[in-house]
């Protein structure tokens, strides 16, 4: 599990707090990216975007539903540090996936014409977010990582892409079972119904219901295995099935959305942020139509007595009947682009 600050050196809190700096970064870059540009792609076909419901992002929501084709989809995986080499079992970055021109050109992420520098793969470059958005049309995970060189220790930059996360769910399932203390040692050890359990468990625990696809679960078997370092990391999941851009990082989980807003809620909105309609749909909204605006909706979840470890440390029963998460924060953020604006609170889940 990840240290805590007082757990580090001054020069791990230094990189920390400049790996949340670039977090926030990557926050807004992959938000206009997963939600806002596919929004803009369903427009520029003359397609119907499909909103997601706010039954499906209550906790253990069971949601089905068809992948749209154009809403964008990727995995990003973060790390405070850099992958040992012993993690290339189960995350797999070697040096025929490393950002380079030569592997780029083979995989064709990048046309012949485009210019590759090695200096485009650091968040420091301007060139950095063109660069990612092209990674991110790579089939599987997209890995971002501490420069491993001892004279970069404060750089942060793309390593891998096409990388595939190779852990069994049931070896992912056990970890987390150890760590909170239902199980002492082995998956099946209370029987293959609570093994079987604590499977489902484990998608819970990272906001998904059991039966969702490919792309999420590598996702959050990649964030249970980076649990195990002691550096901070954090999974971006945009699901073209869900509609949602989800993080996992040691602050929780997250989802962002986009949603309808009414013009009742509109006006009333806009008095809370003691602006006029105009100015308001200027700043908290992406489009606005003759029926609804459209805005970006995070929802936040924390986990509960059952899903952290129990004080006296000693092992207990799983209930599959316990909820794992609650939902926290609601909020309407506004765009990227409106850098001074706040979130409002917006409470829309269980309305």
């Amino acid at each position: 599990m990840p240290l805590r600050r007082n757990e580090i050196s001054w020069n791990e809190r230094f990189r920390r707090c400049l790996y949340f700096f670039l977090r926030d970064e990557l926050d807004s870059v992959l938000v206009t990216e997963a939600l806002i540009e596919s929004y803009k792609k369903f427009k520029s076909k003359g397609l119907e975007y499909r909103f997601v419901e706010m039954r499906e992002l209550k906790p253990r929501a069971k949601i089905y539903g068809p992948e749209s084709p154009e809403h964008r989809h990727f995995i990003v995986i973060f790390n405070e540090d850099t992958l040992p080499s012993e993690a290339k079992n189960h995350i797999r970055f070697f040096d025929s996936n490393k950002v380079t021109k030569e592997n780029l050109a083979m995989l064709s992420v990048f046309d012949l014409q485009d210019v590759f520098h090695q200096r485009m793969r650091y968040f420091e470059d301007a060139q950095f977010v063109d660069t990612l958005k092209k990674l991110l049309k790579a089939d599987f995970a997209v890995l971002i990582q501490r420069d491993p060189s001892i004279k970069a220790r404060y750089r942060f930059g793309l390593t891998h892409f096409h990388v595939r996360v190779d852990w069994p769910v049931a070896n992912a399932a056990e970890d987390l079972g150890r760590h909170l203390k239902y199980i002492s040692k082995d998956l099946y050890e209370k029987g293959d119904k609570a093994g079987e359990i604590l499977q489902q468990k484990l998608y819970e625990y990272y906001g998904f219901h059991h039966t969702v696809g490919g792309r999420r679960t590598a996702a959050l078997v990649a964030a249970r295995y980076m649990a195990r370092y002691d550096s901070i990391s954090t999974v971006y999941i945009s699901s073209s099935e869900a509609r949602t851009l989800y993080r996992t990082s040691e602050q929780g989980i997250s989802r962002y959305v986009l949603i309808r807003v009414s013009d009742a809620d509109i006006r009333e909105l806009s008095q809370i942020a003691r602006m006029d309609e105009a100015k308001f749909v200027d700043t908290y909204l992406i489009d606005r139509t003759s029926k609804y605006g459209v805005g970006i909706f995070l929802v936040t979840y924390k986990h509960n007595e059952h899903s952290i470890q129990p004080q006296d440390g000693k092992i207990r029963d799983l209930n599959p009947d316990y909820q794992w998460l609650n939902v926290d924060l609601q909020l309407l953020v506004p765009p990227p682009a409106s850098g001074d604006a706040r979130p409002i609170p917006y409470s829309r889940v269980y309305t």
